[in-house]
């Protein structure tokens, strides 16, 4: 049996998309996702934890997300997890991890992207669509926080 790397978030951007151009060509945009939890402890009180999700997208996918995404933009994004490491600068000795969702597929939920675009559901157009010739999924219902749920 193989194992499932697969991650799905819904969310909103903590602040505006970083895009960059490696190589002067392949764009390559980083999201910060904010995911809210709330439940009501033994005494009663409510309480809240926010999770940031670091998010990774390539090319096309990249650039439009830099292109209609802003902060406070609900999303849902899919992908895989990916682990890197690296070497703190002032002691070599000390590695430091991150973990990220490098994201397939991203669609724009609500209505907070860039004023006159309307949201869009997008997909890496470099990776084949799941399934063949079935139709398309419908869109999903947002179940993230709402506009005054927004940690930020």
């Amino acid at each position: 049996m193989r194992g499932m790397n697969q991650a799905t978030v819904v969310g909103n951007l903590g602040r505006n998309p970083e895009v960059r151009f490696l190589d002067g060509s392949r764009a390559v945009a980083t999201l910060t996702v904010a995911t809210n939890e709330r439940w009501t402890d033994k005494q009663g009180q409510g309480q809240e934890r926010v999770e940031w999700h670091r998010c990774v997208v390539w090319g096309k996918l990249a650039e439009v997300c830099g292109e209609n995404l802003a902060k406070g933009a609900q999303v849902l994004v899919q992908g895989r997890l990916q682990t890197r490491e690296w070497p703190d600068k002032a002691h070599p000795d000390v590695k430091h991890h991150t973990t990220e969702i490098h994201a397939d597929t991203v669609l724009f939920l609500g209505s907070k992207g860039r004023p006159g675009e309307p949201p869009a559901p997008t997909q890496d157009p470099g990776r084949p669509q799941r399934g063949g010739d079935a139709a398309p999924a419908p869109e999903p219902v947002p179940s993230g926080p709402g506009e005054d749920d927004i940690p930020f």
